[in-house]
Order: C-alpha cells, then sequence, then structure tokens
C-alpha cells in the first residue's frame, strides 16, 4: 500500500470522505472500539452522496451536527478536510497506527496478491462488501475472497443457502462496477466442518464458488480422535481448499482466552497435502493459528499454506504482515503460499474438478 501517511498543519486534497474513510481504517487497524469506527463509517456514508458544494455551505453554517450520523469528532473532521488541512484526528492516528505492525514479514507482505478469508455485514463483519472490496484495492490486492459464515453459525448471521445466492448476485454486480480496476472480488464462503466432517452448505452452492475455507467453530472441546476423523473428513471433502484456524485457539484480546483443540496434527496435516488443501495461517493476533510447532510441522510435512486477514472490518485487511512474519520466520517457501499465487493459477488449484492429491 502506498504511503498515505498525513500530518497536523499540512496541505490536504483528498476530501473529507477520504479523511473519515482513512480513519476509520486506522481506528480498525489499530483495534480499537467497534462503535468509534462506525461514527466515522456512519460520517462518510451521509456525506458521500452530498454535493461538494452542499457539505461546503454546511461547513460555512455551522450545520454538519444536524445531518444524520454526524457528531462532534466528524464534524471537526469534515471542517479541517473542506478547508483544505490536514484533519487534527487523522494526523494522531497516523502517528498512533499508520506506522509498521511487525518487525518482520514485509518481503512475503509484499508479494501476497490476495487473502482468501474475509467477513462482511452480511454475518459478522462491520462493513459493506464495497467498502472490503474497496479497501483491498487500496492495499493493492488482486483478488479479494468472501468467505461469510455458513448457516450453522447462527451467532455469527451466517448465511442461508438463500441468502448466499443472493449475495453471489452482489459480487457479481460489484466485480461489475469495479471492472478495469485490476481487481476481482472472489466468491466464497466459511463453512462450517459439522461434528461428523460434512461441510455446512448444500454442494450446489458450494460448487458455484471460487473459493471455500472449511473451519471448527463448534464443540472445540471434543475428544481427541473424534476430532481428528472430523477435521480429515472435512479435509477430504473436494469442496475444501483451505483449513480455517485450525486450532480454533485464542491467545489474547477481548474475547479472552482458549485453548487449542486437541487432535492428531500429523493426521490432519497429512490428509491436506494428500488433498492439495492448504493450512491457513490465520493472521489475527488474537488466534496466531496454528501455534508454531505446529506451523514447522506443516511445513515439513510439505503442506500448502494461505496467509489470511480473516477481516471482520476494512482496516483489519491489512493484518496479512502479521502471518508473513510468521511464514517468514519458518522459512515457508512463498510458493508454498497459496495467496501469493497470481489469480488464475489460485482459480485452478481451488476447482473442485481439479486433480487432487
Amino acid at each position: 500500500m502506498a504511503d498515505t501517511t498525513r500530518y497536523e498543519g499540512e496541505p490536504y486534497d483528498a476530501g473529507p470522505v477520504a479523511a473519515l474513510r482513512r480513519i476509520a481504517f486506522l481506528l480498525e487497524r489499530g483495534r480499537e472500539d467497534t462503535y468509534k469506527v462506525k461514527a466515522f463509517r456512519g460520517a462518510a456514508a451521509t456525506i458521500l452522496p452530498m454535493p461538494t458544494d452542499e457539505v461546503a455551505a454546511a461547513v460555512e453554517h455551522g450545520t454538519l451536527a444536524k445531518l444524520p450520523g454526524i457528531g462532534a469528532s466528524s464534524a471537526e473532521v469534515i471542517t479541517e478536510a473542506v478547508r483544505g488541512v490536514v484533519p487534527r484526528r487523522l494526523a494522531r492516528l497516523e502517528q498512533e497506527h499508520g506506522g509498521p505492525l511487525t518487525e518482520g514479514g514485509h518481503d512475503l507482505r509484499a508479494r501476497l496478491r490476495g487473502d482468501l478469508h474475509s467477513h462482511s455485514d452480511w454475518s459478522d463483519g462491520g462493513s459493506p462488501i464495497e467498502e472490503m472490496a474497496f479497501t483491498a484495492i487500496e492495499l493493492g490486492h488482486e483478488y479479494q475472497v468472501l468467505t461469510d459464515h455458513s448457516p450453522r453459525l447462527t451467532v455469527a448471521h451466517g448465511l442461508s443457502a438463500e441468502r448466499l445466492a443472493r449475495q453471489l448476485d452482489v459480487v457479481d454486480a460489484v466485480n461489475e462496477h469495479l471492472a478495469g480496476a485490476g481487481f476481482t472480488l472472489l466468491k466464497g464462503i466459511e463453512v462450517d466442518i459439522l461434528d461428523d466432517g460434512s461441510l455446512d452448505q448444500t454442494d450446489e452452492l458450494l460448487a458455484r464458488l471460487d473459493v471455500r475455507v472449511a473451519s471448527v467453530h463448534s464443540k472445540l472441546k471434543m475428544e481427541r480422535d473424534a476430532m481428528t476423523r472430523r477435521m480429515v473428513a472435512a479435509v477430504r471433502n473436494p469442496f475444501t481448499n483451505v483449513l480455517g484456524h485450525c486450532t480454533g485457539r485464542l491467545v489474547t484480546g477481548g474475547r479472552g482466552t482458549r485453548p487449542p483443540s486437541q487432535f492428531d496434527a500429523r493426521a490432519v496435516f497429512e490428509a491436506c497435502a494428500e488433498n492439495d488443501v492448504a493450512v491457513e495461517i490465520n493472521s489475527r493476533p488474537e488466534r496466531r493459528d496454528p501455534p508454531t510447532q505446529l506451523l514447522e510441522l506443516a511445513r515439513d510435512i510439505g503442506c500448502l499454506f494461505s496467509i489470511d486477514s480473516d477481516a471482520h472490518a476494512p482496516g483489519q485487511l491489512d493484518f496479512l504482515v502479521y502471518g508473513a512474519e510468521r511464514a517468514e520466520a519458518a522459512g515457508i517457501d512463498p510458493d508454498r503460499i497459496v495467496t501469493t499465487w497470481p489469480r488464475d493459477r489460485l482459480l485452478a488449484w481451488a476447482d473442485p474438478q481439479a486433480a487432487r492429491g
């Protein structure tokens, strides 16, 4: 992503919508409170359709706060941006959250062409599909896979077959709108691995998708042998492309901590290698999944990998560098990381009709 850092007092000509979106992005990147993010994204949505002269008139007459979704903080940002100076709130956040997230992984991060795991407000993400796509473009992605949850995960507003079918039409519309941008929003799902290892969506719909991430979200304390059978069965399903956050652990964060699920990692990773399924390197800081020992085991077994953000907000799409740092430290060959592949190679690999193993 190009350096867009801004400093207080500098001239600013990007406009108030860009300032509000950048502030929201930086808040998400810094894992700040969601309510703050929603306030700035809501203000951006309010003024986006307004003619420039109407926004300027509201600034001049001091009536911004009368507009829906605009409070004192967002009004201040809009006012400063309209007057052509870098908003103070933006400058502060650039200093706090605009710098590098990690010490390492930057060379590998630069080789990543996309991300196979992200969520929108159709399930438990915080932003519309279009906003996720626009941010992916700004980050330099060639592709982004939309992977909202499947029906069983009701707590995350998982998509029924009917809602998923409607979402596929929306993805087509977004791609039509973005034609010529050198970017493709790919159709995907984070599909639950059910207790018996089957996948939580119809084969008909799974066949219509470009990429499928299969993850365990329930009964994470299942007995070791049963969990192994469950995961191996899912990996052997011809529709599975990526094994998501394999242990389900949480090491920090607002949701507290959670120990990893117990399973025969060698058996699971050997099944991944045999079936050409990528092991996800989940880049969320609270997950760091798989743990280093398992990451190195999967490397030694010969698995493919997918470095994914598991983003639930646009700013979290930038988390990929966390996964890149871990992969680089583990000495994983970049060509074994499917998210370094160009789109056509990725899609050929992910096609369930392709030869497996």
